[in-house]
């Protein structure tokens, strides 16, 4: 008896392009320089970033079955002049997550030039307006001021913590789709 196949259950990634700015699906070229960011001692410091090149291979292939499983996910961050990776922002929830978090990581020689923001100013456009979403939270390490000012510029407040996750503390901001539609 022959084998019947339906149609792949495909989700395309979309691409959101900002003024500096591209958020794209991941390929497998960004398996190299997605490690080089990764195995950055500063990069671990709060997260847990995979530290094999095995590791950000399989991370990868998670953040493309997020898209494939909730119809969205993480972009990769790429600077628009010049098409380098810069790292990744978007959006996340995992099984039994407190709601959609709004994410981002910059690669370390790149931190303070506002990438972090631009890139989640653009996955809460998309939670909001794409998704119509009606709260996104992020969940921060208590000490991670960077990721705080980023969520805090993004306008999310402290919504509760610090709480234990998994072992690890953790802050989670928060913003309503109405408190950011009011910021314009």
């Amino acid at each position: 008896m022959p084998l019947e196949f339906g149609d792949p259950d495909v989700h395309s990634i979309p691409s959101i392009i900002t003024p500096r700015l591209i958020l794209r699906g991941w390929r497998l070229s960004d398996v190299e320089p997605y490690l080089k960011m990764a195995l950055h001692p500063d990069m671990s410091r709060y997260t847990g970033s995979p530290s094999s090149e095995g590791a950000v291979w399989r991370h990868t292939a998670f953040q493309i079955g997020h898209w494939a499983l909730k119809g969205f996910g993480m972009w990769i961050i790429e600077e628009r002049e010049t098409g380098e990776f810069l790292g990744r922002a978007g959006l996340y929830e995992e099984h039994g997550w407190p709601g959609i978090e709004v994410a981002w990581t910059v690669r370390r020689d790149r931190w303070g030039e506002g990438i972090a923001t631009e890139g989640g100013a653009a996955a809460l456009e998309y939670a909001f307006t794409e998704l119509g979403r009606e709260r996104v939270i992020s969940i921060i390490h208590p000490e991670n001021a960077a990721s705080i000012r980023v969520a805090e510029k993004l306008g999310l407040t402290l919504a509760e913590g610090p709480t234990d996750r998994d072992g690890q503390p953790r802050s989670i901001y928060a913003i309503s789709r109405e408190e950011w539609a009011a910021r314009g």
